[in-house]
């Protein structure tokens, strides 16, 4: 199964945070699911760090390649569908990184690893 990682599921999940339920831990072990980790990530780390917002062992270039190759994450790039899907997406989530992480899991109709119930109230597949 694909599943796409949303930026508190990646940086849980790479870090074994006691935060993680039991089926994201299942998720992320089972070796026959290849797990997707989007630019939208990227970009949201990025700026976090850059604010002062999130404190990583090493800087995002760094931090976020080094867990995609140690635990074999697959990226998804930001294509233009994408972006045309923000458009028709109601506003129960103002948050511009998890709108276009919802917009990507609309396009490419692959479940949203996340504890964010918010993201529920879309069209997706919300697994946490």
């Amino acid at each position: 199964m694909k599943v796409l990682l949303d930026t508190c599921a990646f940086l849980w999940l790479v870090t074994d945070d006691p935060k993680l339920s039991l089926l994201a831990k299942e998720i992320f072990l089972d070796s026959g699911n290849e797990l997707l980790l989007s630019a939208v990530v990227g970009f949201e780390i990025t700026v976090k760090y850059s604010l002062g917002k999130l404190h990583l062992t090493e800087p995002p270039k760094e931090f976020i390649s080094n867990r995609i190759q140690a635990n074999a994450l697959t990226e998804l790039p930001i294509s233009m569908n994408h972006t045309f899907a923000l458009q028709n997406l109601p506003l129960h989530h103002k948050d511009p990184f998890d709108r276009l992480l919802i917009a990507q899991s609309i396009v490419t109709q692959i479940p949203l690893l996340s504890p964010d119930e918010q993201l529920s109230a879309y069209d997706i597949t919300r697994l946490w």
